[in-house]
């Protein structure tokens, strides 16, 4: 005949774990990671070009957001920063540095130019990279402040954490995978 224990001694069974012992989902640990190593990619044109540069810079510091090693080498980032205009003529070479970005990779869109065109409303400026690659986070401002691209970077972060998995399962998205729009075939009568 087995003896039940009472619930009290069930309860003071539990083992402690030392100090240096972290438990936790193997999802949320790989996202911590990732989101605190952001390897950037600029793709910077015009004036942009110079905020970025800024935030880079020792006043405004992005390395204490994880995000200070500017790798100029698509194989090595994880992130690219899109800031300013982008050209028609421009626009193939983005597209070859998105390809040979390794998984998981993000965008910010920076300023109105990447974001919509801006001013440009020309045949030969981009009205939103949007249209060809999936943009993650927007930028507003003509040119945005350094201080807005932080927090570009810091909701980056949090979005990051928030929907990371370990295999990456979050960029199988449909919507991540549907063609861009530029790129959508148009049957007659489609707008």
């Amino acid at each position: 005949m087995a003896v039940r224990e009472p619930a009290s001694e069930k309860a003071s069974a539990i083992v402690e774990l030392p100090d240096n012992v972290v438990v936790g989902r193997l999802d949320e640990m790989v996202s911590w990671c990732r989101k605190n190593s952001l390897w950037p990619m600029p793709f910077a044109t015009a004036c942009c070009g110079i905020e970025l540069m800024a935030t880079g810079a020792s006043r405004h510091d992005i390395a204490r957001f994880g995000a200070e090693v500017f790798r100029f080498s698509p194989r090595q980032c994880d992130l690219m920063i899109v800031a300013g205009r982008v050209v028609m003529k421009m626009l193939p070479v983005l597209q070859r540095i998105w390809q040979q970005m390794p998984e998981p990779k993000w965008c910010v869109s920076m300023g109105a130019c990447a974001s919509t065109g801006g001013v440009f409303d020309t045949y030969s400026v981009v009205q939103g990279i949007d249209r060809f690659l999936p943009v993650d986070i927007y930028v507003p401002g003509c040119p945005p402040r350094p201080e807005q691209l932080i927090q570009a970077i810091t909701d980056l972060q949090e979005k990051i954490q928030r929907e990371g998995t370990i295999f990456g399962r979050e960029f199988d998205a449909p919507s991540r995978q549907e063609p861009k729009r530029a790129l959508q075939r148009r049957g007659r009568g489609a707008s």
